[in-house]
């Protein structure tokens, strides 16, 4: 949490720390590579349940988007609660997919800042007949 908060959506937010902080004479993390952890206090999930599936979707976004995170610690923070008026299940599928579209966001925003080194995909080239006849 030391880290620097890099991005959030309104239920997120997504904390920054180098892997390479030095603690006792040792490496934080001996990974190179992205490392994930989550934060999800009972104040704002109250249900296990509740806790336990945006868990499991906070790392399943993450894999899916694992190529692309930086090589960093990154924390995600759930910052204020999913109406309980809104999602009455505990694990409804309306909650999973409200979840996985802000993580997809919040991730989309870390790895957004990593593309501009990738080379840009190629213009499609319409010829002027073609595209005077549409």
């Amino acid at each position: 949490m030391a880290g620097a908060l890099v991005a959030k959506t309104p239920h997120f937010a997504l904390h920054r720390a180098p892997l390479s902080s030095v603690h006792e004479g040792r490496a934080l993390f001996p990974v190179a590579d992205a490392w994930l952890g989550v934060l999800l206090p009972k104040r704002w999930a109250r249900r296990a349940v509740t806790r336990n599936a945006i868990r499991r979707q906070i790392y399943e976004a993450a894999r899916d988007q694992a190529l692309q995170l930086p090589e960093a610690a990154l924390v995600v923070r759930l910052r204020c609660e999913f109406s309980r008026k809104q999602f009455v299940s505990a694990t409804s599928d309306l909650l999973k997919r409200a979840v996985r579209a802000e993580l997809d966001q919040l991730l989309n925003r870390v790895t957004s800042s990593r593309q501009p080194d990738a080379p840009h995909a190629p213009r499609a080239v319409v010829p002027p007949e073609v595209r005077d006849a549409v």
